[in-house]
């Protein structure tokens, strides 16, 4: 049973809901201002192929006490909600009706940040996680792409206020991507709420 009324993304193995308009524009504008300005942004360095990197983005994790959360090789400790971020958590957990304990934020500063090929499917979401993400500022373009293959199936246009679900089996199944544009391109914020089963 989908979440949200119909749209036009259907996968196979994947169940997507996507809200272009999920937000008011007065409410994300606001948003958007505030947690760029709150938010005491990191770029992690990760290593591939033996060599340090540091992540094409800022990011911050936030969430409750314990709920610990690795990827790429780096375990995030939470930090406490913010008043604001707790009000958009609880926006969040009526929209999709299920207890979320984590937001990864995500700043991409221009066009040559991006975030690569990947599936959010680390032990600690458990089966069949759900994801939701929300998006502030500029409009980047997401990919889907079926795991083992290299071309693009899908892209979605992730607009300023738009709310993307992903749940049941998408993340076996699908992997997603927010490739650098050579386009001008204004700030994006990301927040991807979560639910950490089993702490890292």
């Amino acid at each position: 049973m989908s979440l949200f009324p119909a749209t036009d993304v259907q996968l196979p193995d994947a169940t997507l809901d996507f809200q272009p308009h999920w937000l008011e524009q007065a409410t994300a504008d606001r948003w958007l201002a505030l947690l760029l300005e709150q938010t005491p942004w990191q770029q992690p360095q990760v290593r591939l192929y033996g060599r340090q990197h540091p992540v094409p983005r800022l990011v911050a994790w936030y969430g409750d006490a314990g709920a610990s959360y690795r990827y790429s090789g780096l375990t995030h400790q939470p930090l406490p909600w913010t008043p604001l971020l707790a009000e958009i958590r609880a926006r969040l957990v009526a929209a999709v009706g299920q207890p979320l304990n984590g937001v990864l934020l995500n700043y991409y500063r221009d066009g040559q940040d991006s975030m690569g090929w990947h599936s959010d499917d680390e032990a600690e979401l458990g089966t069949n996680p759900l994801i939701a993400s929300l998006n502030l500022g500029a409009t980047r373009r997401f990919d889907l792409r079926r795991k083992g293959q290299s071309r693009i199936e899908h892209s979605l246009a992730l607009n300023h206020g738009s709310l993307l679900v992903m749940d049941g089996p998408t993340q076996h199944y699908w992997q997603h991507q927010v490739a650098k544009t050579r386009s001008p391109c204004a700030p994006r914020l990301n927040l991807t709420f979560r639910l950490i089963r089993s702490p890292s």
